[in-house]
């Protein structure tokens, strides 16, 4: 016999953990499955060493779910987002531009966490919430729908009936696959490097992206480790240039990054080993399927560029829980309605993320001269500059 709930949410990631909350804290029964159980501490092997900014727009939902005031006591806010043009002739600072949230908010611009405590914190929450059943080590194998129900198989065995299937499973969705749904992917030869680093100078909750060639290398408050000031890094190059980094010897990387960093922290020492992550854009031909779903990076897929990756997910998140009620959920008119709410302004974030990542990669001098003139320019124009601010964080 097959097991009914109201939906059934695969991938296990930060995006569908905080799906389950959403729908679990309305009072939906929900069933979410991952093939692969969360790590959830620092120090294990596989650890997502990325760090997510959850930007103010993100905030009303984590709070409605009753995560935030479990994330609240680790989140580190982030004040100021500064961006540094380190193009010329030898790798220094030639221009700095400091966009300070206090412009356009009396709240910060967001609040920074590690993604392996976020799968922690999440976890735990849903472990509290009797309604979510959390199946971690199982995966969705099939997926059935017709016009009142979609009909699941996991892979386990177990078969379930679910009014609404949603797919946040991740860039290469089984959920996607199975609706038969397309994507266009673009591919930049880029990865990048995660990882964690201490340094003498306090980071005053000052998020760094320091622009050069390759893709930036951006520098993200953390707390302190071990008693010094410590951040995020994530450093996007070529994916031979990565290769070539991850390789080095612990002491002529540790040389690398602080050439790379130019300096503006002091002495960066490596405090977590790294891990390597390939950059993409994607998104779906279509964002939903008979009583289905795709959200997070099933639907999308942009560069870590301005933190907007996980904060589009949670707009989905956000839009879905709006829309659903007991009676339209997983309806055509439910899910009709969240693609056309959120695929047009997902399509222009995409633009705007790829505009800039590839401005960032630049290799010709002259070019990277031509980006620092034009971004000095843009970014000093203070009416201009609070638009960015603005748009960057979803205000407006």
């Amino acid at each position: 016999m097959r097991e009914s709930v109201d939906i059934l949410i695969s991938g296990g990631g930060v995006a569908g953990l905080a799906a389950a909350a959403g729908f679990g804290a309305a009072g939906y029964s929900v069933v979410i499955v991952d093939p692969a159980p969360p790590i959830t501490e620092g120090t294990a092997t596989g650890a997502d060493l990325r760090t997510t900014a959850f930007l103010q727009p993100s905030l009303p939902v984590l709070r409605d779910t009753g995560l935030w005031e479990r994330l609240e006591p680790h989140a580190m806010p982030l004040q100021v987002m500064r961006i540094v043009d380190a193009g010329g002739a030898e790798p220094e600072a030639r221009i700095v531009h400091d966009f300070n949230a206090a412009d356009v908010s009396e709240q910060p611009f967001g609040w920074n966490l590690p993604n392996w405590l976020l799968r922690r914190e999440f976890v735990t929450h849903l472990a509290r919430l009797p309604n979510v059943d959390f199946r971690p080590g199982t995966g969705t194998k099939s997926l059935f729908t017709r016009e009142s129900e979609a009909l699941v198989t996991l892979s386990d065995g177990a078969q379930l009936r679910a009014q609404l299937v949603i797919g946040a499973d991740g860039r290469n969705s089984k959920v996607r696959k199975a609706l038969g749904i397309g994507v266009s992917t673009t591919r930049y030869g880029q990865k990048a490097l995660a990882f964690a680093v201490t340094h003498p100078e306090p980071h005053g909750n000052v998020s760094t992206e320091i622009h050069r060639s390759g893709g930036p290398f951006t520098l993200v408050p953390l707390p302190d480790h071990q008693g010094k000031p410590c951040s995020a890094v994530i450093w996007m190059e070529t994916g031979p240039e990565i290769e070539r980094l991850r390789n080095l010897s612990p002491e002529a990387f540790t040389e690398a990054m602080n050439t790379r960093s130019c300096g503006l922290y002091g002495w960066l020492e490596l405090a977590t080993p790294l891990t390597v992550w390939p950059i993409i854009s994607q998104i779906a031909e279509r964002w939903t399927g008979q009583r289905s779903a795709l959200m997070a990076e099933a639907a999308h897929v942009v560069p870590p560029i301005g933190a907007q990756g996980l904060n589009m997910s949670l707009a989905d998140l956000t839009t879905l829980l709006e829309l659903a009620t007991p009676e339209t959920l997983g309806t055509p008119e439910m899910l009709q309605a969240y693609e056309r709410r959120r695929a047009l302004e997902v399509k222009l974030r995409q633009v705007g993320v790829d505009a800039l990542n590839r401005a960032s990669m630049l290799e010709s001098r002259p070019l990277r001269d031509l980006r620092a003139g034009a971004l000095n320019a843009l970014y000093s124009v203070a009416p201009v500059r609070r638009s960015l601010m603005q748009l960057g964080i979803g205000m407006r």
